[in-house]
């Protein structure tokens, strides 16, 4: 199945599954990114050529990298000289799709940014791993409840038979 049709000079640098209210943040190798409304983007049909995500030139360099943000998240961005700066997503001006946006971070010469990732709290960790189990944090509570409560009348029967 073909998802999108690519010219000679382009590659897929990233998939993002976004909400209708999400944002995708669009970082380049120079430092460069921007925020832009998911519904900047016009729907595409299976093969199609896309749409332009971002201005390109040589202050921006490729793309390195798309995700989807949320207002209140923050970021961290990595470079391959392996400096890490971590960022709240607010700071990040919401743009257009035809533009080259900010400076993200400031890079040494030969550096590049190589990735961008959300910062993942622990609250967000633990739904997120519970629902890679397909439960919400709270049933895994539950779950853990109800075990412990099973555990204490076993004791308990045993302790009756005795």
């Amino acid at each position: 199945m073909k998802g999108i049709s690519l010219k000679d000079e382009d590659w897929v640098v990233g998939v993002v599954v976004v909400r209708d209210e999400g944002q995708i943040l669009a970082v380049t190798e120079q430092g460069m990114g921007k925020r832009t409304a998911v519904s900047e983007y016009p729907l595409q049909r299976r093969g199609g050529q896309g749409v332009i995500n971002i201005k390109l030139s040589d202050k921006t360099g490729y793309v390195a990298a798309i995700k989807e943000v949320t207002e209140g998240g923050e970021l961290m961005l990595v470079t391959r000289n392996g400096i890490v700066n971590r960022q709240p997503v607010q700071e990040i001006r919401i743009t257009g799709r035809n533009a080259q946006g900010v400076r993200l971070i400031n890079l040494d010469d030969g550096d590049e940014l190589v990735d961008v990732t959300p910062v993942v709290t622990e609250e967000e960790g633990d739904e997120v791993a519970a629902a890679g189990e397909g439960k919400t944090a709270d049933a895994d509570q539950e779950d853990a409840e109800a075990e412990e409560e099973a555990e204490e009348e076993a004791e308990e029967e045993a302790e009756e038979t005795t």
